[in-house]
């Protein structure tokens, strides 16, 4: 997150340091309002990046959001109890009667 963070701020910089192209009081430069494209070249570009970023840091915060207070779809269906597994193991026969005795003792001390 901080990395993200700190790209952000490298984009915003470099935004303000291109829409910032300072020129003399009269003169119209390419980087302005000279080509008539308003902030140039540069500035759709960085434009154009910074929304994707934005867009992807939205999402990936989402995500974590999401991951983070468990309401996920990895953790659906996982929360079977060591004696339900054991109760299933049994019906599908993977172990004997004895097993499943022996093991529900285990689990329930």
């Amino acid at each position: 997150m901080e990395k993200l963070l700190g790209f952000l701020t490298a984009i915003l910089s470099l935004m303000t340091i291109t829409s910032a192209d300072a020129h003399e009081p009269g003169v119209m430069g390419p980087g302005m309002m000279g080509w008539g494209f308003g902030m140039g070249w540069p500035g759709f570009f960085f434009m154009f990046v910074f929304w994707i970023v934005v867009i992807v840091a939205v999402v990936l915060l989402i995500r974590w959001i999401i991951t983070s207070t468990g309401s996920g779809s990895r953790n659906k269906g996982h929360d079977d109890s060591a004696i339900e597994i054991l109760k299933k193991r049994y019906a599908h026969g993977e172990i004997n009667k004895e097993e499943f005795e022996d093991k529900k003792k285990d689990l329930e001390k």
